[in-house]
């Protein structure tokens, strides 16, 4: 956790704009958001359905580019990279984790945690091997090291996506509906895994998630409708957040009808 009045951001967006189409098949999915995730923190990103939450994540993360307005990572903003320098960035600097483990199902469970750094030629030095190590231990995973994806459950699988997302110690780690495909014991552990790696390890994560539930891990929840940021829910319970999500659908509503 960051001490002390000054806040180091790990990711931002400025006056993010993404348009999908064009003429009457436009669609304006994230309409001028600016937002700012702390470094240290863990964030999630709400919203209904059709709010842009996904397209402001990846949009932010690099694996999308903006129709205008600037993304960050740290001080590098991504839109001044060309393929190579933003491929090395992502590879680099920031961890993923999304709802499809996305897992390499040739490679065993230790094979598939340290791929970003094998496929970057980064060599294990002693810090690295004891970070893997640490890691290993937080996702509980030291007795599967050597099976494989298809021998796994789906939250034991998903453990090892967190595990790989924070092996190279990027800046931030963005997830996807991290839980999307989990039972709700497993995604509790998911959850808790990246809320120790936030307070314990002082990693960075930002979250998209639909579930309160999941929210409610989170340091602080930012909420989209209709591609803008609508409001920021400080230390959130999962009764607030469904509370905040039923005012939307209120309006929303309201504003159909009306």
């Amino acid at each position: 956790m960051t001490t002390g009045t000054a806040v180091r951001t790990a990711a931002r967006v400025v006056d993010a704009v993404k348009v999908y189409g064009s003429g009457d098949t436009e669609v304006r999915a994230l309409d001028g958001v600016g937002v700012d995730f702390p470094a240290g923190r863990f964030t999630a990103i709400m919203g209904p359905s059709g709010s842009g939450k996904s397209t402001l994540l990846h949009c932010a993360a690099g694996l999308d580019s903006l129709s205008s307005g600037a993304a960050f990572i740290g001080g590098t903003e991504l839109g001044t990279l060309d393929d190579r320098r933003l491929t090395l960035l992502r590879r680099d600097r920031i961890g993923f984790v999304f709802q499809a483990f996305n897992l390499v199902p040739t490679l065993t469970v230790a094979e598939n945690i340290t791929l970003p750094m094998d496929l970057a030629g980064t060599r294990a030095d002693r810090e690295a091997a004891e970070w893997i190590a640490t890691l290993v231990d937080i996702v509980g995973l030291r007795d599967r090291l050597h099976h494989r994806p298809a021998e796994l459950s789906g939250g034991q699988q998903q453990r090892v996506a967190v595990a790989r997302a924070f092996a190279s110690r990027p800046e931030v780690v963005f997830a996807d509906e991290p839980t999307g495909n989990l039972d709700s014991r497993s995604g509790e552990e998911v959850l808790g895994l990246l809320g120790r790696a936030v307070r314990e390890r002082g990693r960075t994560v930002v979250m998209v998630t639909h579930d309160p539930v999941a929210a409610a891990h989170a340091d602080e929840v930012v909420f989209l409708a209709d591609g803008r940021l609508v409001d920021r829910m400080p230390a959130p319970s999962a009764e607030r957040v469904l509370d905040r999500l039923k005012a939307f659908d209120a309006r929303a509503s309201k504003e159909v009808s009306s």
